[in-house]
């Protein structure tokens, strides 16, 4: 059994009566790679800025190595390389001056690891900061998490601004740190990011996590998406009950938690001129999901 790095216990933001996060539980192991999807306001950011520390926590706990993580704890925040979705920086520094100050607050050498970086994502150190594009200040930004070589990297939305070329090197990269055991936790909204790189994917609604399961036993589970053009829509829809995605006067969408035999069956009572039956990629899941009620 993996070593468990990072555990989250009824973590709780509360914003006066706002609800940020509610009972967020969550342990992560050594060497996974951890996506946190969401619609947008759903909690992720608030999750990960409330892990930092960079806002108060209401109640919960954050252990990072079976120890709880206090703010001042300067040991622990050594070990995580941390990327914001939205950077901002000393606008008056080049790259190479950002670089050299963020260094200056470890006490173990990162040249070898920055320089690899820097030539890796094709970052100007000459340039300043506030002549950077939005991908170079992300490069920037990526540099500034990995060259401490930290044992957790947390994530925001780290691909935002990079080109695609790009993206495809940060892909690798964090294959690599993930080879070395580093447990990444990674917020994105691009879900087929998460099918590329995450072990595991969680699920974030209204400020509660609502999902948790490996990639792979997501996108197997027996769910899937049926089209049937039929004169029989109406009698279909109300007789087997469907979750209607979409429908007109003579076809409907709807999704189905049968086996393929058994809702076959259950159609043979019917006029089905046209049937498509397709599995659920991961976005369909993510709706799935998403959009259901809490209690459900």
């Amino acid at each position: 059994m993996k070593k468990t790095i990072i555990e989250l216990k009824e973590l709780t933001k509360y914003y006066g009566k706002t609800r940020g996060i509610e009972n967020i539980s969550l342990r992560l192991s050594q060497g996974e790679i951890f996506g946190l999807i969401g619609e947008n306001g759903a909690g992720k950011s608030t999750t990960i800025r409330t892990i930092m520390h960079l806002l108060n926590k209401t109640s919960g706990q954050v252990l990072i190595n079976n120890k709880e993580f206090v703010k001042t704890d300067i040991s622990i925040k050594e070990s995580i390389g941390y990327l914001p979705s939205e950077i901002c920086l000393y606008c008056d520094l080049t790259v190479k001056q950002m670089l050299n100050y963020h260094a200056s607050f470890f006490k173990k050498s990162t040249n070898t690891r920055r320089r690899k970086l820097v030539k890796l994502l094709k970052l100007d150190e000459t340039k300043k900061i506030e002549d950077l594009s939005l991908g170079n200040l992300k490069k920037l930004g990526i540099v500034l998490a990995f060259m401490h070589q930290p044992q957790i990297l947390i994530l925001d939305e780290p691909t935002s601004g990079l080109d695609p070329i790009m993206q495809n090197v940060f892909y690798e990269l964090i294959k690599e740190e993930k080879q070395k055991g580093t447990t990444i936790l990674y917020s994105t909204h691009i879900l087929n990011e998460v099918s590329k790189i995450c072990d595991r994917v969680g699920i974030i609604k209204d400020g509660r996590l609502i999902k948790v399961e490996t990639v792979e036993d997501l996108t197997k589970q027996n769910l899937g998406i049926v089209t049937i053009t039929s004169v029989e829509i109406e009698r279909i829809i109300k007789e087997l009950k469907v979750e209607v995605i979409y429908k007109n006067e003579t076809t409907v969408k709807f999704k189905n938690n049968l086996s393929h035999q058994d809702l076959l069956e259950k159609l043979t009572t019917y006029k089905i001129d046209k049937i498509l039956i397709e599995d659920m990629n991961l976005e369909d899941m993510f709706l799935h999901y998403a959009r259901r009620d809490d209690n459900v």
